[in-house]
């Protein structure tokens, strides 16, 4: 629906942003108040079965539909790149409610953690003035970010009731701002093949948006490819992405099986069994443990690298961002006093700069983490983290990020390939004020973490070129020049 009937919906009134302000040249509306939550609302129509059909019809009769996005048909960068050209040429124009929106949107996108973690690559790359914090609608099978911030992680209902409800907890939340990794990734180009060593459709949202980095950066070496992308809740190698790996293997072939959580969470565990993830120590070959397939380095202090030592009986690692992995679950736990002594650990902020590297010997290692204070085996944490392959162990291995898996090649002749995670900026979450993430600026939280660097993330983004910084490298996660240019304009009249 274009406008909206506030007498008969007049709580919906505060989540409503008028047509004009989406789409440019239409007419203008008159608003009898400034809505105080507007929301941009983006559905994967794919996820969750029917579900992610059903709630975008759901959203779009409560809303003004245009404000209401499907992702299996418009692009998020489109739609904000969009938004934001038309809200700055209103405000020239001199509209008082085009700022005001401005100021107050929300975004809410309900789909799987992948998705997730692409509209939140998406507003970070377009790095607006007034970036707006995002609430996650758990719509996939692990549902890893929508729990961590309290937005639960059971497929939501989408009937009216459900949405309105919804809704109003987005109105209530609070912000919370949440660390970013990036990932760098670099593989020599095979000479039997010289287009892209890993098909397109292969990567995850977060690496096959973006193009290989061009001949003037100074991380590209010649004969490589190099790719870079980024996440915002774990890395993983090993057994856990293979299983992973053959989950959505399997969901690709016969999507029709796939429509139901429980049965989607059903298969998985079916295919934890079939891997061998439970019976790890009898079917896995130890040459692809994780201590024999890489070497791997830490760095805990900015510019200083360190030897990190893996148990030779590890499967399984995780780079984790967040207290929600596999389902909900903790990996890092919340160290005791004398760990966080003796070892120099701290509990999980989601906004310190740092990120917990946690390994896994089986599954049976990992239902440890059901129990109460129970943990994987805590290894470090760090500012960055990299892992050197070489020729040997094994011809491949599996790499997942926020929920999307793929196969790795690894090296066949004497090379190496790199996979270096590091600390990239932070973007606003919507968080529930129960929710299990904490940060280290809460009052409320008990210790603050030790050695923390506020200015690490700055210090990297100024040593690195453009492509670094960003999740994408296409044009389309670009605001037009002459937009910004009248941004600037604008905001030197208003400081004159």
């Amino acid at each position: 629906m274009a406008s909206m009937n506030f007498e008969s919906d007049s709580g919906l009134k505060e989540f409503y942003i008028p047509t004009y302000i989406l789409k440019s040249g239409s007419e203008a509306e008159t608003l009898p108040a400034i809505p105080s939550c507007p929301v941009l609302v983006f559905v994967n129509s794919k996820s969750g079965g029917q579900l992610g059909g059903d709630l975008l019809l759901t959203y779009r009769s409560l809303l003004n539909e245009h404000q209401v996005f499907d992702l299996g048909k418009e692009s998020p960068d489109g739609v904000l790149r969009g938004l934001y050209v038309n809200i700055e040429t209103l405000k020239l124009n001199g509209d008082e409610f085009a700022p005001k929106i401005e100021e107050r949107l929300r975004i809410i996108v309900a789909g799987g953690d992948g998705t997730a973690g692409w509209l939140l690559g998406v507003v970070s790359d377009l790095k607006l003035s007034q970036p707006p914090p995002i609430a996650t609608v758990p719509l996939g099978t692990g549902n890893n970010l929508p729990f961590a911030f309290g937005w639960g992680k059971k497929n939501p209902g989408t009937d009216r009731s459900s949405v309105l409800s919804f809704l109003d907890k987005v109105r209530k939340a609070k912000e919370m701002m949440i660390d970013s990794w990036h990932i760098l990734m670099r593989m020599k180009a095979s000479t039997q093949n010289p287009c892209d060593p890993i098909a397109p459709l292969e990567l995850p949202h977060s690496l096959h948006a973006f193009q290989r980095v061009s001949s003037n950066d100074e991380h590209n070496v010649e004969g490589y490819h190099t790719f870079h992308g980024g996440f915002w809740n774990y890395f993983s190698m090993g057994m856990d992405a293979q299983v992973s790996y053959a989950f959505h293997s399997e969901r690709k072939l016969h999507p029709e099986k796939f429509k139901n959580q429980l049965v989607n969470q059903s298969t998985y565990a079916k295919l934890g069994c079939t891997q061998g993830w439970f019976f790890a120590s009898l079917v896995h070959p130890s040459s692809r443990n994780i201590a024999q397939l890489a070497k791997v380095k830490i760095m805990k202090k900015h510019g200083e690298w360190e030897d990190l030592h893996i148990p030779h009986s590890i499967r399984s690692i995780v780079c984790l961002n967040l207290p929600s992995f596999s389902g909900g679950l903790n990996p890092w736990g919340t160290p005791c006093k004398n760990k966080r002594r003796d070892r120099d650990l701290t509990p999980p902020y989601v906004d310190d700069g740092l990120i917990e590297v946690v390994g896994f010997r089986d599954a049976w290692h990992g239902l440890v983490l059901l129990a109460p204070n129970g943990h994987g085996t805590r290894l470090a944490q760090a500012h960055r983290i990299r892992f050197e392959f070489h020729k040997g162990a094994a011809e491949h291995t599996f790499m997942r990020i926020d929920g999307e898996p793929w196969k790795q090649p690894l090296p066949v002749d004497d090379d190496t390939v790199v996979v270096e995670i590091s600390h990239l900026r932070q973007v606003k979450m919507l968080a529930t004020h129960d929710c299990r993430s904490k940060s280290v600026y809460d009052p409320s939280t008990p210790t603050t973490p030790h050695g923390h660097e506020n200015d690490e993330a700055d210090s990297d983004e100024e040593s690195t070129g453009e492509e670094w910084r960003k999740f994408g490298a296409a044009d389309t996660f670009k605001i037009p020049d002459e937009v910004l240019q009248m941004c600037q304009s604008v905001n030197g009249k208003v400081k004159g």
